[in-house]
């Protein structure tokens, strides 16, 4: 069965179990019932490892929170240091933190690209192995990049907008936060409609991943475009700032939203036949859990001379469209997200 939040190690939605709570900038480490087997380098040390994501404040890094913490359990042989952060700032700041506690690697997804990718390259330089999830940075300082294909993800939902408007129809857009995660699902969703001229887009807003925000874009854009046929969100947090936006106007008939990440509440809307939202497209939150198990596989054993010799590798998550007919194999009513 396809599932977003079923990647190769096999993570299933356990809203039963308990979550450990942190606070934005918070660090905890990991407990469990199990007895704790070390996991030594060769120099005979436990090893210590940084967990740094933004703070929940949407639903996609709320399920990043819920599945960083669920995995951190499943190693208590490792020593965590984990903590969250509400801006690129205080991620940053969290990492010094991280440095003067001598971490041996690090997991990050980045508040953005490009403000923390001379602290990530600090952190590299001095020896921590790091991986880095979904937002990658500017320059290639990561050891391991994990990431969905943001290109795909544009390509995928622009053709999906394509095939609906029967290739004519005017297009807003509301976009993330500026990274390379929302350039290159922009910049997809735009290759395919210039092959499309019969798609007009007619403005692009940046709402940062954020509801608010993208219901209070979306009235502008509403007010200056009486035409419009379709709206291409970045994320499924927005496409519902938009449908709010849209209720609102009174122009919520003859008119579809395309968003992105599977939340649930989406996909039981499009398995539902809802005309608001035909569509959608995966991108699981869960990948961090896999950047998690990833550096616990990698690490364990190494000396820091092995690990320092690692070759830089990439690895990427499979996007997949989700429509009416495939949607029950994407909907899981009792995961976080």
């Amino acid at each position: 069965m396809k599932s977003r939040n079923l990647l190769k190690f096999g993570l299933i939605a356990a809203a039963a179990l308990m979550v450990f709570g942190c606070g934005s900038g918070e660090a905890s480490s990991s407990a469990s019932s199990s007895t704790p087997t070390t996991a030594p380098t060769t120099e005979g040390k436990k090893l210590k490892i940084g967990v740094s994501i933004p703070s929940a404040d949407h639903g996609w890094t709320g399920g990043v929170k819920y599945w960083a913490e669920q995995e951190m359990k499943k190693h208590p042989e490792i020593e965590w240091v984990y903590q969250t952060a509400d801006n690129p700032a205080k991620q940053n700041e969290s990492l010094d933190a991280m440095l003067a506690q001598k971490i041996d690697g690090l997991v990050i997804l980045a508040h953005a690209s490009e403000p923390l990718t001379p602290k990530a390259k600090e952190l590299h330089d001095a020896g921590v192995f790091i991986i880095n999830v979904d937002r990658g940075f500017t320059e290639p300082v990561a050891d391991i990049f994990l990431a969905g294909d943001n290109k795909a993800f544009g390509r995928i939902s622009a053709e999906f907008i394509a095939k609906q408007l029967g290739g004519k129809g005017n297009v807003l857009i509301l976009e993330g936060v500026a990274c390379n995660v929302n350039t290159d699902r922009v910049e997809g969703a735009k290759e395919i409609w210039a092959k499309n001229p019969g798609i007009k887009v007619l403005d692009s807003q940046q709402a940062d991943w954020n509801q608010q925000k993208a219901f209070e874009k979306m009235q502008t854009m509403l007010v200056k475009h009486k035409e419009v046929n379709a709206i291409w969100a970045a994320d499924d947090d927005m496409a519902l700032g938009a449908e709010k936006a849209l209720k609102e106007a009174g122009r919520d008939k003859n008119i579809f939203i395309l968003g992105g990440a599977g939340m649930k509440d989406i996909v039981k809307r499009v398995m539902d036949g809802d005309p608001m939202f035909p569509g959608d497209v995966t991108y699981p939150p869960s990948m961090i859990a896999q950047g998690i198990e990833l550096a616990v596989k990698t690490m364990t054993g190494k000396t820091k001379a092995e690990l320092k010799a690692w070759k830089p590798t990439n690895e990427v998550v499979k996007i997949e469209l989700i429509e009416k007919a495939n949607a029950k194999d994407f909907y899981f009513p009792d995961s976080i997200y």
